[in-house]
């Protein structure tokens, strides 16, 4: 998605392209002079956007292999917040609800109100491994011989 299809995405739930366009510049402009300015902009559920410093160091032409010295820069960094990331590991399922949507740890988000513990989360039955090793031996030694098989 680029930038005028994310406008028409949100075209459609305001209903006029001329505000979402000027909503959709006006957040960008913010993000892009606040952490220019060295300040973070920390957005709940969606991720943390700040300025971060890279060192001086040596590279290398790829061209010619000559030695070049890189100078220190300023880079935006974006860290993804934990609701972004389950969304993205619950993958991309289109005609879902919010509410349909899976949790991080698998449950959706409808199955279990405020205060209500689910009943499969039980605590472990405090039985030990059943104490069995390795039978310790190695597999054969042979190593395949360097000719191929033919047909």
């Amino acid at each position: 998605m680029n930038k005028g299809e994310l406008i028409d995405a949100i075209s459609e739930r305001l209903g006029d392209r001329r505000s979402a366009t000027e909503a959709v510049n006006a957040v960008l402009e913010t993000i892009q002079s606040t952490v220019a300015n060295g300040d973070k902009v920390a957005i709940t559920g969606f991720g943390v956007f700040e300025k971060s410093q890279r060192a001086a160091r040596a590279g290398r032409n790829p061209a010619t292999g000559a030695a070049i010295q890189v100078p220190a820069s300023s880079v935006p960094k974006f860290r993804p917040g934990t609701g972004f990331k389950a969304l993205v590991n619950a993958g991309n399922r289109t005609g879902e609800t919010k509410a349909d949507r899976m949790r991080a740890d698998g449950t959706k988000a409808a199955e279990t109100k405020v205060g209500e513990t689910k009943p499969d989360k039980k605590k472990a039955s405090g039985k030990k491994a059943s104490g069995k090793k390795a039978s310790g031996k190695k597999a054969s030694g042979k190593k395949a011989s360097g000719k191929k098989a033919r047909q």
